[in-house]
Formats: structure tokens, C-alpha cells, sequence
């Protein structure tokens, strides 16, 4: 048999909110068996910015791929990096 439900109550702000679920467990307000897996597909992935040691020639090479291709350098790089470790 299953325990009833706690209603979550109102909160005034974040911060009280937050105090709240840190110290209450979900479980007692939640059915998590109910719950469905979602995708937040228009969400940005968040960067972060790199130092990236290359020989010359290997550098001017890949502006050349680029520039055939009429894309900046770096985004042929991050093409190039997420198609060989298969990140799709």
C-alpha cells in the first residue's frame, strides 16, 4: 500500500525553496515511478575555451580544409573532433 502524498508547499523565494528540498527528500512529495525521461532539445551544450598547441603546418592545413569548405577553422575542428569520437 502505497503512503499518501505531501503537498509541496508555497515558497517566497529561491533561496527558501532550496533550503527546503536540502533538507526534505523528494519521495514523500513525488511519485518518481509516474515519472517520464525528457529531452530539452533547443538547450544550447555548454563551451568551454581550450588552449590548443598545434605545429604550424598542421594549423595552416586545416584553415585550407576550412576555407574549401567556407566554414571557420575552428568550427571544422569541433566537426572533425565530435565525428571521430562518435558524440551525436
Amino acid at each position: 500500500m502505497n503512503k499518501p502524498l505531501k503537498t509541496i508547499p508555497e515558497f517566497e523565494n529561491e533561496s527558501q525553496e532550496r533550503a527546503y528540498w536540502e533538507a526534505n527528500d523528494s519521495t514523500q512529495h513525488l511519485d518518481w515511478t509516474k515519472a517520464k525521461k525528457v529531452t530539452f532539445s533547443n538547450l544550447k551544450p555548454t563551451t568551454k575555451t581550450i588552449s590548443l598547441r598545434l605545429p604550424q603546418h598542421l594549423l595552416d592545413s586545416i584553415k585550407v580544409a576550412a576555407n574549401a569548405r567556407d566554414v571557420p577553422y575552428q568550427s571544422l575542428i569541433k566537426v572533425w573532433l565530435q565525428e571521430k569520437v562518435h558524440i551525436h
